[in-house]
């Protein structure tokens, strides 16, 4: 079953690149489309599509070293299956060379023609046997460059992080995205305390220990079988959910009975949160422009056994609903933004975005931040993030926002949130996590008080 998994996992990293549906929307649609695959090699194929997309560049620059025709090209299908197979060699000490080399042969027989064959076989041949002979960029010569191969970054995302933080951190951040993050989950304490979930969980797992700041979260490393045929998963004792997303809803401090607004909810998982921490008691809407994450939020709310969420479909980056005006106690801009501060999980991001994404979006999200400002009661709160750390996404909207609107300031974290939330809060008051310092998803966040009528 290696070989189909293979197969999947080529049929994975082809589909990325021709659509713009997410990393774990496509795994899911495959993983259906085989229900007959065990566990064990659904876990070779998200290995296989997650290495190749975390160490792209490294294998493209021995491709380039090793191929006799030009880089450029070489069919994207057929660059695929070189990847693949590259990959197993280099970084799989577990994967024989030999079926590395013969499923990705196997692969090229399927679809291409008999020397677009000898080509990925002579490739990954010449790979196997000069592995360690084939030179990297030096770090002394050109610092850029070698962070590019050596740690498998755009160079322009390289090259802002070291104008921005200099080659040192650069380097931490980049190793840091591709590091294999632990799966992080939250205990739904509306049915189970984190004691009582971790005692679940333990026997599905190798290891697990408590998250440091979150006061629901676990850490869990070595999953024993899938964490959807988990009984505490499908009893809706827990979400899976990073601890710096975790610690978004604590910013946001949301009080039993209050109306919240989640503006942007997307698959729910703030949302649900936001529902346990007000005990299930008040008002939640929940708005998102894409029905099929509206109904998946929907699923995963009845998982949960939470009651106070509502659903609406709306674009609120194109319209604000006049009816809704100065309605809601608290709102959540959880913002759509470049998502650079969660490549570990999602690393096609890197070779999705692009340098100019970021105006585009800043537009977006400045829009965004004013229309729902206008939702907001008095003396209400709105806390607006980003699962990125560019000061495109993140300061420069929060000035433009602070400028155009004095009715609204930045609001200082309660005496209650001071121990979870402080040590990422800075004097200014905005909340910043980073993967290299806190071995977190990136997030930037702030709190603002409407202060004037």
């Amino acid at each position: 079953m290696a070989a189909i998994a293979r197969q999947i996992a080529l049929s994975v990293l082809g589909a990325i690149n021709d659509s713009n549906v997410t990393l774990d929307h496509l795994l899911t649609r495959a993983f259906e489309q085989k229900p007959q695959l065990i566990q064990r090699d659904r876990a070779l194929v998200t290995q296989l599509v997650y290495g190749v997309l975390r160490w792209r560049s490294r294998l493209d620059w021995v491709i380039q070293h090793l191929a006799r025709s030009p880089f450029h090209k070489i069919d994207p299908l057929v660059l695929n299956i070189v990847r693949l197979g590259l990959y197993q060699i280099l970084f799989l000490s577990r994967v024989p060379v030999s079926a590395a080399v013969n499923d990705s042969v196997e692969l090229a027989k399927r679809r291409a023609p008999s020397w677009v064959v000898g080509f990925v076989n002579a490739i990954l041949r010449s790979a196997a046997q000069r592995k360690n002979e084939i030179p990297l960029p030096d770090y002394n010569d050109d610092p850029v460059a070698a962070i590019v191969i050596q740690e498998s970054h755009p160079a322009w995302m390289v090259k802002r992080w070291v104008k921005r933080m200099g080659v040192e951190d650069a380097k931490r951040l980049c190793k840091a995205n591709n590091e294999i993050p632990p799966v992080t989950v939250r205990a739904n304490t509306l049915k189970v305390s984190r004691e009582r979930l971790g005692e679940s969980l333990s026997a599905h797992v190798n290891k697990i220990r408590q998250t440091r700041f979150a006061p629901e979260g676990l850490i869990l490393r070595g999953l024993r079988q899938s964490i959807r045929e988990m009984p505490a998963f499908q009893k809706g004792w827990f979400q899976v959910q990073d601890e710096a997303a975790q610690l978004i809803s604590y910013l946001l401090e949301p009080k039993p009975g209050e109306m919240i607004l989640d503006a942007c909810a997307g698959l729910g998982g703030k949302t649900g949160h936001i529902a346990q921490l007000m005990k299930d008691s008040g008002k939640i809407t929940a708005v998102d422009y894409q029905a099929r994450k509206l109904s998946e939020l929907k699923a995963f709310m009845t998982r949960l056994d939470i009651s106070s969420v509502t659903t609406l479909r709306h674009d609120l980056a194109a319209s604000i609903p006049e009816k809704l005006a100065e309605t809601f106690d608290r709102i959540l801009l959880d913002a759509p933004c470049s998502g650079l501060g969660v490549i570990r999980r999602n690393p096609d991001i890197k070779w999705k975005k692009q340098a100019e994404d970021l105006a585009r979006l800043q537009s977006k999200q400045q829009r965004l931040l004013a229309g729902v400002a206008r939702l907001v009661k008095k003396r209400g709160l709105l806390v607006y993030c980003v699962c990125s750390f560019e000061p495109e996404e993140g300061e420069k909207v929060l000035e433009d926002f602070l400028k155009s609107r004095n009715d609204f300031a930045i609001d200082a974290l309660s005496a209650g949130r001071e121990e979870i939330c402080g040590p990422f809060v800075d004097r200014s008051g905005i909340f910043r996590t980073l993967p290299h310092e806190h071995d977190m998803d990136g997030f930037f966040a702030v709190r603002l008080r409407k202060v004037a009528p």
